[in-house]
């Protein structure tokens, strides 16, 4: 059965933490913007429409697309300047990529210094035709950190007006507790699916939760292999949700965004599709909750074994 998206189709809005950003309830992730072939006017439309669904939260990071997407991006605003102030602008930075637009790049590495994230923050700012970023993340922990100097970095941004909130990206519970401690993050950005479930298992949603912020979740639908995967047990999972799905007359992915939604942390998935479709169906996730009993059966279906 195909199921229909109901026609008032509209994202709600989500505050991370007190005092933080407010996002919507499903985030646009821009990481493959330069594979989706869009002119600059398609960009433009891209990003109304998004509007209009309530989706007004775009995710970057300076590397995306080999240090393009952010440009792709920035063309788009540049285009239609009345943009800017209706949407909300998240970017992450300190990987440096080996890539023909940074030829003094040597050797893939992470740098989380001072410099080097006040430097990638304003390069953001200039690719993205903007005068501030929403939310600033560090996209990796780097082994060489100094919490310190980031929490530094982090203040002179804030001071100069350039960053507005900031958090991180794949920390563990202790390594986002450490910096918190310095200076308030609003999220930490990490892998979550039907297919990856360890921030649920290892206490970084439950850390996240006792603190009062909302994580956001990347690769949601596991990269698309919740709809590809050969193996038996994504193919049993495939078939639970589907079953789920199909009862309550809802579009498959729109019971994983919901199922996601569901935990206490209030997880913020992102999308990372440049077809409105697709992002309709994610925001419908967000009118529906799943009865305990179905979403202990996608649990059931995810880790391939009962609760004991």
């Amino acid at each position: 059965m195909t199921a229909q998206l109901p026609a008032d189709l509209h994202c709600p809005r989500i505050t991370t933490r007190e005092g933080g950003p407010e996002l919507s309830r499903i985030v646009a992730g821009m990481w493959r913007m330069t594979e989706w072939d869009m002119t600059v006017e398609q960009r433009v439309g891209f990003i109304e429409q998004c509007v209009a669904l309530g989706v007004t939260t775009f995710d970057h990071a300076d590397i995306y697309g080999g240090y393009g997407v952010e440009g792709l991006f920035g063309e788009a605003l540049r285009a239609q300047p009345s943009l800017r102030d209706r949407i909300e602008l998240v970017s992450k930075c300190g990987i440096k990529l080996i890539s023909s637009a940074r030829p003094e790049h040597t050797i893939q590495h992470y740098d989380t210094s001072a410099a080097h994230i006040v430097a990638s923050a304003e390069e953001s700012l200039r690719q993205l035709h903007t005068d501030r970023l929403d939310l600033l993340l560090i996209h990796r922990p780097d082994p060489l950190m100094d919490f310190d100097e980031i929490a530094d970095a982090f203040t002179r941004l804030k001071q100069g007006g350039k960053v507005l909130h900031f958090g991180v990206s794949n920390f563990t519970r202790h390594q986002f507790e450490c910096l918190n401690r310095r200076i308030p993050l609003a999220t930490n950005q990490v892998e979550f699916s039907p297919l990856f479930t360890a921030p649920m298992f290892d206490e970084t949603f439950d850390g996240l939760q006792d603190l009062g912020i909302a994580p956001m979740a990347w690769s949601p639908l596991g990269g698309g292999r919740l709809f590809n995967a050969g193996d038996a047990g994504a193919e049993n999972l495939r078939l639970v949700i589907k079953e789920v799905a199909d009862r309550l007359r809802q579009p498959f992915a729109s019971v994983v965004f919901a199922w996601i939604m569901q935990l206490p942390s209030r997880p913020i998935p992102l999308t990372g599709t440049g077809r409105l479709e697709a992002i309709g169906v994610a925001v419908a996730g967000a009118g529906f909750t799943l009865a305990r009993e179905d979403w202990f059966r996608i649990l059931r279906a995810a880790r391939g074994h009962e609760v004991a």
